[in-house]
């Protein structure tokens, strides 16, 4: 079993209290620059990777996951980082070369774990609408990268109603935001998501989650807001990596740097960390910028070439 957690908008900043929430708890995502932070339990490794891949500008969220999802250098591809949504040219790259697809094509099985409003889906062309009080869509829905490369490569995106059985997660793991709208998930610890999590993940050779709390606590500047996220995230994580058996890995990492540095609501220039536990954490050390994340989950998945 192969998980990747995308924590989105977690960069290695300075080991200030004031300005850095990461730095006011031992959280396993609490990397400094420099390659400061404290030891990682279970034999676990930390890497910090490059985000900005030679490209001018801030790093952003389209460009940067997309890099992660393929292995490409998407920021090069386009000439800029680009924020937010993949457009026409990155959808395209995901369509044809993200791990998805590539596990696909050697018969192997990746499944994203994130669970989505049945309205939002059926705007995408995803799913049939319904459901009494639906999530707000925008006028202009769009995909973000991982819903584009898993359900382009054939993966059905989960609902809220899957995340109501116990067989999808929303993206705040516990259900809360989702249950504002009228979701009626029942609502999780971090713990019981981490068991939602892997019991999905079982049935596949690679399983993707991402979360999204730590950017937006990044651009608000709150303080609050990110230590509640990583308080969730931390003990998320704690809980799957208690949880791994001696064949699993687990790869955590991020597109970008934002909520290290709360003294600006803008992405940072920051290096990325990458945490490996289990299988992934002898390879840690091959990854230096975010190109670098796609090959090693493939490997551990067993699709030794590119695809």
């Amino acid at each position: 079993m192969v998980l990747l957690v995308f924590v989105d908008g977690v960069g290695a900043g300075p080991p200030d209290p004031e300005v850095n929430p990461l730095a006011r708890g031992e959280f396993l995502l609490s990397r400094f620059e420099g390659g400061g932070g404290a030891p990682l339990p279970r034999g676990g490794r930390a890497g910090l990777a490059d985000a900005t891949l030679g490209v001018p500008g801030r790093p952003q969220s389209a460009t940067g996951q997309a890099t992660l999802l393929t292995g490409e250098n998407a920021p090069r591809l386009m000439g800029r980082h680009l924020l937010g949504f993949p457009n026409a040219s990155l959808r395209a790259i995901l369509a044809e070369r993200s791990l998805f697809h590539r596990l696909a094509r050697a018969g192997r099985s990746g499944v994203l774990v994130n669970a989505y409003p049945r309205a939002y889906l059926a705007a995408l062309g995803l799913a049939e609408g319904g459901g009494a009080r639906p999530h707000p869509v925008p006028k202009r829905a769009r995909a973000a990268a991982a819903l584009h490369a898993f359900t382009s490569a054939g993966g059905r995106a989960r609902t809220w109603g899957d995340a109501r059985r116990g067989r999808g997660l929303t993206h705040d793991l516990t259900g809360h935001r989702a249950n504002q709208y009228g979701a009626g998930i029942p609502p999780r610890t971090p713990e019981q998501a981490a068991e939602v999590f892997l019991g999905i993940a079982a049935g596949h050779d690679l399983a993707v989650l991402e979360f999204f709390e730590t950017d937006e606590a990044g651009h608000a500047r709150s303080m609050e807001g990110a230590l509640r996220a990583l308080s969730t995230l931390d003990r998320f994580l704690r809980a799957v990596l208690g949880a791994l058996g001696p064949g699993d890995a687990l790869l955590v990492t991020s597109d970008h740097g934002n909520v290290e540095d709360l003294r600006s609501r803008n992405h940072t220039l920051a290096p990325v960390p990458v945490l490996g536990f289990g299988r992934a954490a002898a390879e840690v050390e091959v990854v230096r910028d975010l190109t670098g994340v796609a090959p090693v989950l493939l490997r551990l998945s067993g699709v030794m070439g590119p695809g």
